[in-house]
């Protein structure tokens, strides 16, 4: 059974910082890159990180430089390092593998002015 579980989000002042985790079940997280994405009002689901089992990371442009991903192999987890957060990375955020499975709930950032 799929299972991912996401946290830490919440509401912050532009310019603020915020850390998702996630929590995936083994099926999912062994051996799958794994990513973030994101949807904001309105908008399509985008993609946003990614990390490979051997820790390889990739960003979209949006995010260069104010994000980092990383993953704890040991515990499942995932997680996003969110700094120099602006309004329009407002969005629910999501985690799963790349390419996807089932998505979890997620949880929602907002950037406020």
């Amino acid at each position: 059974q799929v299972q991912l579980v996401e946290s830490g989000g919440g509401l912050v002042q532009a310019g603020g910082s915020l850390r998702l985790s996630c929590a995936a079940s083994g099926s999912i997280f062994n051996l799958n890159t794994m990513a973030w994405y994101r949807q904001a009002p309105g908008k399509q689901r985008e993609l946003v990180a990614t990390i490979t089992t051997s820790g390889f990371t990739s960003f979209a442009d949006s995010v260069k430089g104010r994000f980092t991903i990383s993953r704890d192999n040991a515990k499942n987890t995932v997680y996003l390092q969110m700094n120099s957060l602006k309004p329009e990375d407002t969005a629910v955020y999501y985690c799963n593998a790349y390419p996807p499975y089932t998505w979890g709930q997620g949880t929602q950032v907002t950037v406020s002015l």
